[in-house]
């Protein structure tokens, strides 16, 4: 059994059923004994595109996403993919590929110190050197990526524990060469000892992970909470990635929501958790919530810059912090129960203990009146004449006529921002977005991996002008493989979200100015169908001839000429 085949056989044995790579010499065995042992490959045109994949994959389904990138610049090149899984939390496994093991730091092609590359990037790395170390490395790689607070694991993988033990022999060479010194001798001596030991005692049974081990609230905790909410009369839950990590749970944690009755914001992956339209989702005016609020319950949410560091949290208001990570429980709060436990865990918990809560009638009230206000607002403005399809009344839209079964991508700056505000998830886990890393780029590898955990799924991926050439490139795997992906480019012709405040500040549009590109054209030079749009009529009538193209296996791309707006004026975040 070769190396490939004992990654292939081991990601399968621990639900791994995707794996998503760009070819390399260095790793040609995972992915050809990947696809011969039934799973499926998807190569795609950079590395950072295929390890986005993964991440969206372990997103969506918990099960950690695969990647197989060759060494080197591979393994370069997927490193701000790498960090921005870390930040988010998800659980993926990048194999990168390595020089033989006998040549490290000789000289060989692409042979660089990897591991202290990667070691700031990831929760954890290993190097196996004996092919009986492999299967090992990799369970646990696979249980480590899930265990406690879930990240990113690298897995250096040479490339002579790859390939047939009979190939690895032919490269060492001088297999039936006589010797013709002491020297010489020795040097075959000493490969031949290597060989035997790099090969022996391979074990052909995969390792299974066991369930994750996350951390779990008390008994003490979960009443103390309760008693908090039977005393407050103004409650606020903040519920964001954090809280979504359990995957199974998350049909129970909408129920526990919904029961508590508690007034929440959703954000990052946590938008859907109740469907499209729900009573007790709050959507505007967050910072007046907060400032107002005698309870603030943060469900897997730091207190980070999106919290402006805790300065927008009424000072004086009870503070739970519910989250699975001791860092993010404690940065910029003081003063609150921190509680380092799975949210969904405990959430699910009060909502069974809860009896008869509060109602808060009047205080919902008041935050629905301002949600409907600011609604108001958002439709005045969508009315405003601009040069170009006004974005608000784009995304308008969009949100009138999205099929049930979207997955909404968020890749960009301004533009995509705008569609935060405007669109609306139908279910939960339907909406991907880069998270607090804001890596552009993520659109094509994030389409891929939702469109492969869910092929009957409509992608939609919210394109700035700016961050759309990170990957166009990638339309072309969208349609070798008949995926149902559209691409919708906001082209303004500026990277707007910098542009803006850069103007104000600074008085000079250098380095932000874009040309308004013909990207329908490109991504029809990759097999795609598009078309470019400059009126709000055009745009709809594009919408549905993306839908029926879709369906017809074909990805489609609307180049949607837009005009600028004060929706979000001043909102840079540094």
């Amino acid at each position: 059994m070769n190396g490939g085949q004992i990654v292939a056989k081991t990601l399968i044995a621990n639900g791994v059923k995707h794996l998503f790579t760009l070819c390399g010499g260095h790793i040609g065995p995972i992915y050809v004994e990947a696809e011969r042992a039934g799973m499926r490959v998807w190569d795609v045109r950079h590395e950072a595109t295929a390890v986005f994949a993964a991440d969206a994959v372990a997103r969506l389904t918990g099960i950690p996403g695969a990647a197989a990138v060759t060494a080197g610049p591979g393994v370069t090149n997927a490193i701000t993919a790498l960090k921005n899984a870390q930040m988010a939390q998800s659980p993926i496994l990048l194999l990168g590929g390595a020089t033989a093991t006998l040549l490290r730091n000789r000289g060989a092609l692409q042979d660089i110190d990897q591991l202290a590359l990667l070691r700031s990037s990831v929760k954890q790395l290993a190097r196996p050197d004996r092919l009986r170390l492999l299967a090992p490395a990799l369970g646990n790689a696979i249980q480590a990526a899930v265990d406690g607070i879930p990240g990113p694991i690298f897995l250096e993988c040479p490339v002579d524990l790859l390939y047939p033990e009979a190939t690895v022999r032919e490269w060492y060479g001088r297999k039936n060469q006589k010797a013709s010194g002491l020297l010489d001798r020795l040097e075959r001596w000493y490969i031949h000892r290597h060989l035997n030991r790099l090969f022996a005692s391979v074990s052909e049974q995969p390792p299974r992970a066991r369930l994750p081990r996350v951390p779990l609230h008390t008994g003490g905790q979960l009443q103390a909470t309760l008693e908090n909410l039977r005393k407050a009369q103004r409650p606020v839950l903040l519920l964001s990635s954090g809280a979504m990590l359990g995957h199974a749970r998350v049909p129970a944690l909408a129920e526990a929501v919904q029961r508590l009755g508690v007034p929440v914001y959703l954000s990052g992956m946590a938008r859907g958790l109740l469907g499209h339209h729900h009573p007790l989702q709050c959507l505007h005016h967050r910072k007046e919530a907060l400032r107002e609020a005698d309870l603030i319950i943060l469900a897997g949410v730091p207190c980070d810059f999106r919290l402006d560091y805790g300065r927008v949290l009424n000072r004086h208001a009870a503070k739970i912090a519910v989250n699975r990570s001791r860092h993010d429980l404690h940065q910029n709060l003081r003063g609150h129960r921190a509680i380092q436990a799975d949210p969904s865990n405990l959430l699910i918990a009060l909502a069974a203990e809860a009896g008869n809560l509060p109602e808060w009638a009047g205080w919902k009230e008041t935050l629905r009146a301002r949600d409907v206000h600011r609604e108001e607002e958002i439709g005045r403005l969508a009315t405003q004449t601009v040069d170009g399809i006004n974005p608000v009344a784009l995304f308008q839209h969009l949100e009138q006529t999205l099929p049930e079964n979207s997955i909404l991508i968020a890749d960009g700056g301004d533009f995509a921002a705008t569609a935060a505000y405007t669109l609306r998830p139908r279910k939960p886990l339907s909406w991907l977005d880069p998270g607090v890393f804001g890596t552009l780029g993520v659109g094509g590898g994030f389409a891929l991996g939702a469109a492969a955990c869910r092929p009957d799924a409509y992608i939609w991926i919210i394109y700035g002008d700016g961050s759309a050439a990170y990957s166009l490139a990638e339309f072309e795997t969208f349609t070798k493989n008949g995926l149902k992906v559209c691409g919708i480019v906001g082209n303004n012709g500026s990277w707007e979200q910098i542009a803006r405040d850069q103007i104000t500040l600074l008085g000079a549009d250098t380095a932000v100015r874009l040309p308004h590109t013909d990207y329908h054209t490109v991504a029809q030079g990759y097999g795609a169908a598009g078309e470019r749009v400059d009126t709000l009529e055009a745009f709809q009538q594009a919408v549905r001839n993306a839908i029926r193209s879709m369906d017809d296996g074909k990805p489609y791309l609307i180049n949607a000429l837009i005009g600028s707006t004060a929706f979000r004026e001043g909102s840079i975040s540094m």
